[in-house]
């Protein structure tokens, strides 16, 4: 068996070099647009965060930024919490509620689709993170179709 000389990781050390920048830090002239679309399940994997993140991102890089919250991404606009709501469970359990929050803190926009927070769900307007605004399911695509011809960035978050 091959002797291991290398010294073990230790909290404190960089093992990847995270300040090199190899792409120019784009930032958005004024009036450009962002919709980051989520039909994806609040805590089945890690995108649901990632890219609420990348919205975050958006809205900093100076991108009138919203999100669509459609199908199962309504899962990620409604209030949860436990023993209460707003009660953080363990460290983690909100952060999609901190961060749609944030979202619509930093000017952000927010929609949830009534009919899957309703018809699939069973949940109501009232069930939604305040700041969300609950739109028509007839809103889903032109929403989409406005950003489009805005010729805004369009990033759609999918899990099967």
């Amino acid at each position: 068996m091959p002797a291991v000389t290398k010294e073990a990781n230790k909290k404190g050390d960089f093992l990847v070099d995270y300040e090199t920048k190899v792409f120019e830090d784009v930032k958005a002239e004024p009036g450009e647009k962002a919709l980051v679309t989520f039909h994806t399940v609040a805590f089945e994997g890690s995108i649901g965060l990632v890219n609420l993140l990348q919205a975050s991102r958006l809205i900093q890089k100076g991108f009138e930024t919203s999100v669509l919250l459609y199908g199962p991404g309504v899962t990620l606009g409604v209030q949860r919490g436990f023993p209460t709501l707003g009660d953080e469970a363990f460290p983690g359990h909100l952060n999609f509620n901190n961060r749609i929050e944030k979202i619509i803190a930093d000017g952000g926009k927010v929609y949830a689709c009534r009919f899957a927070l309703q018809a699939l769900y069973g949940h109501g307007e009232g069930a939604l993170i305040p700041g969300v605004i609950p739109i028509s399911p007839l809103d889903v695509l032109d929403v989409v179709l406005l950003h489009r011809k805005a010729n805004a960035f369009i990033l759609d978050t999918w899990t099967l």
